[in-house]
C-alpha cells in the first residue's frame, strides 16, 4: 500500500486540492478531523504558518497562560477531556491538541511555515488560487483549492494593540506586550505594572505575584470577575464513575447548560447579577477593599465577556498583598514609572501593555474573485459559516459568550454535509446571495474595545435566520446541525459555469457575485 502524500507533496503537485485549512489551531485540527472522519477520500492539507501546530496555545508564552473557558466544553466533542483541569493551562492544551493530530494521523497533512497571503477565486475555473509565502525562507509559491476553511481565528497574531502613551520613551525600565513575550524575562524582585483588565490581565497578575516585588494591575474601567473551581469536582467524577466517553458527554452537557443559564440571566436579570457577582467579589477581598472603584464596571454583566480566575487565584493575591489594583487614566510615561491623570506616580520596573488585541480576519489575507478585491465589509455572513459572494469558503469563528469550539463543530459538521450534498449533485461550488436590499447589523453584537475598532472592517450579519451570526448552542443546532445545505439562499454551480442550481432545482439560473 502507499503511504498518504504528505502536505509538502499535496501542495506542490499540480492537481487541485480538495480542501485547504489555514490554521492548525484548535479550528484547523477540528476541521482535519471532520474530513478525515466525513470524506476519508478527499485530498486536503492544513497551511500553518508558524514551525509548530497549536495556534494561540503555541504563540502566547506569557506567564500562567491558559483558558477562560472550560475544556469539557472548550475541547473537541469528539475526543474527550480526560485531564483533571477544566480551566487548563496552555501546555495542556498543547498537550490535549497533540494527541488529537495523533489520533488522526494529521502531522503529516500540516506544511509549516506557510501563509496564505492571498486567495483569488475563478469562476470560470471554478477554483480557488492562493499566494503562499514560506514563513521560513520568504519564498512564495501558488496553491489551487476547491474549497478552503479559514481556521484562522479573528485576532493578528503579529501585532497586539497599544495605545499611544505620552512619555514612553522616558520610561527607563522594560515594556512588554504580552504577545511578544521574551523567554528571558526575569521579573524576580522587580516591580511590574500591568495595564489592562481583560483576560490577560487577570491571568498575568496572580501568576507574576509570585516571584515579582510587587504587581498592579493598571485599569482604565473595571471587568467584571468571577471564580471558578479549576478542576470540576463533579465532571471529574462522572468520568471516573460513568468511564471517559459518556462522562465527558454529559459533562460537557452540563457546563454547555451553566454557561447558557448563567449568561440568559445576566442578560435578563442584570442588576440581580450585578450584585451576586459583586457580592462573590467581596467574600473573597479584604474588608476594607475598594469595591466600588475596582470592581464596579460601567456596563451589565455580559455586555462584554466576563473574566474567570479559576480558584480566585487574582482575588488571593489581592489579598494576601503582593498584588494591587489602580483604576484610572494614564496621564504619561516617567522614567520610574506611569503617572496618573490625577498625579499618582505608580512605581515600576516593568510595564507590561495587556491592552488588548486587533481583529484581523482570515490572518490579513487579500480576498479575490476573478482577480477583483472583495471588500468583506460588504459581504454578510450566511448562518455564521460562509460570506456572500464567496464561494467554497468557510468562516471558523466560535462564540464569543462561550466557548468558542462549540460552534466550529457544528461549523464542520455543516461544512461536511455540504460537501456530501454537492458531491451527489455533482456541483462544483456555491455561494450565499442575500436577498437585495436585506437589512444588516454588526457581525458580531459584542461591547469589547477590540471588537467596536474593527466593525467598519468586517462582514456584516442579517436580521433574521439563515443570515443571523447566533452566539447560543440551541440556536445553531437547528442552523447548522440540523440546517439546510439546500435553501433558497445558497446558489450551487455544476463544473460547467453556465449551468447553476439554486435550491436544488436543475433549472440553469444566472446569478450575479
Amino acid at each position: 500500500m502507499n503511504p498518504e502524500p504528505t502536505a509538502t507533496a499535496l501542495i506542490q503537485d499540480s492537481q487541485p486540492l480538495d480542501v485547504v485549512i489555514l490554521g492548525a489551531g484548535i479550528s484547523g485540527i477540528g476541521a482535519a478531523h471532520y474530513l478525515t472522519v466525513e470524506h476519508p477520500g478527499r485530498r486536503f492539507a492544513i497551511l500553518e504558518s508558524r514551525a509548530d501546530l497549536g495556534g494561540t496555545w503555541d504563540l502566547f508564552r506569557y506567564p500562567g497562560i491558559r483558558s477562560d473557558s472550560d475544556l469539557h466544553t472548550f475541547g473537541y466533542e469528539f475526543k474527550p477531556w480526560m485531564d483533571p483541569q477544566a480551566i487548563a493551562d496552555a501546555p495542556r492544551i498543547l498537550d490535549y491538541l497533540r494527541e488529537a493530530v495523533a489520533d488522526d494521523a494529521l502531522e503529516s497533512k500540516i506544511a509549516f511555515n506557510r501563509r496564505a497571503v492571498a486567495a483569488d477565486w475563478s469562476d470560470e475555473q471554478q477554483l480557488w488560487t492562493l499566494t503562499v509565502r514560506h514563513t521560513d525562507t520568504g519564498e512564495t509559491s501558488q496553491v489551487t483549492a476547491r474549497w478552503v476553511f479559514a481556521g484562522t481565528g479573528y485576532y493578528n497574531y503579529d501585532e497586539g494593540f497599544t495605545p499611544e502613551f505620552a512619555g514612553r520613551d522616558d520610561f527607563t525600565g522594560q515594556i512588554i506586550h504580552p504577545q511578544h513575550w521574551p523567554e528571558d524575562l526575569d521579573y524576580r524582585g522587580k516591580k511590574v505594572i500591568v495595564i489592562g483588565s481583560g483576560a490577560t490581565a487577570v491571568t498575568l497578575v496572580p501568576s507574576m505575584a509570585g516571584d515579582a516585588e510587587h504587581v498592579t494591575m493598571l485599569q482604565r474601567t473595571p471587568t467584571y470577575v468571577i471564580p471558578l473551581p479549576r478542576e470540576d469536582a463533579i465532571a471529574n467524577a462522572m468520568k471516573k464513575v460513568l468511564g471517559a466517553e459518556r462522562g465527558f458527554a454529559l459533562s460537557r452537557q452540563k457546563n454547555i447548560w451553566q454557561q447558557r443559564f448563567f449568561y440568559n440571566f445576566c442578560q435578563r436579570y442584570p442588576k440581580l447579577a450585578r450584585t451576586v457577582i459583586r457580592r462573590t467579589n467581596a467574600a473573597l477581598l479584604p474588608r476594607d477593599f475598594d469595591l466600588d472603584t475596582h470592581f464596579n464596571p460601567p456596563y451589565n454583566p455580559w455586555d462584554q465577556r466576563l473574566c474567570v480566575v479559576p480558584d480566585g487565584d487574582l482575588f488571593k493575591a489581592l489579598k494576601k498583598g503582593t498584588a494591587s489594583i489602580e483604576t484610572g487614566r494614564i496621564k504619561r510615561f516617567v522614567a520610574n514609572g506611569v503617572e496618573l491623570e490625577d498625579g499618582t506616580v505608580l512605581n515600576a520596573d516593568i510595564v507590561v501593555t495587556a491592552t488588548g488585541l486587533n481583529l484581523q480576519l482570515f490572518g490579513g489575507l487579500e480576498l479575490h474573485r476573478n482577480g477583483v478585491a472583495i471588500d468583506l465589509a460588504d459581504t454578510v455572513a450566511y448562518r455564521g459559516a460562509m460570506l456572500s459572494g464567496v464561494p467554497n469558503w468557510t468562516l471558523a469563528i466560535g462564540y464569543t459568550n462561550s466557548s468558542w469550539t462549540l460552534k466550529i463543530g457544528m461549523l464542520c459538521e455543516y461544512l461536511c454535509r455540504m460537501l456530501t450534498h454537492m458531491d451527489e449533485h455533482g456541483y462544483a461550488s456555491v455561494e450565499a446571495v442575500p436577498t437585495p436590499g436585506m437589512p444588516t447589523r454588526p457581525l458580531l453584537d459584542f461591547g469589547a474595545g477590540y471588537v467596536k475598532r474593527a466593525l467598519d472592517r468586517l462582514p456584516k450579519q442579517g436580521t433574521e435566520a439563515p443570515w443571523t451570526m447566533t452566539m447560543a448552542v440551541a440556536a445553531d443546532v437547528k442552523q447548522l446541525r440540523n440546517g439546510a445545505v439546500d435553501d433558497q439562499f445558497l446558489t450551487y454551480r455544476t463544473a460547467d459555469v453556465s449551468s447553476a442550481a439554486s435550491n436544488g432545482s436543475e433549472e440553469p439560473e444566472s446569478v450575479g457575485a
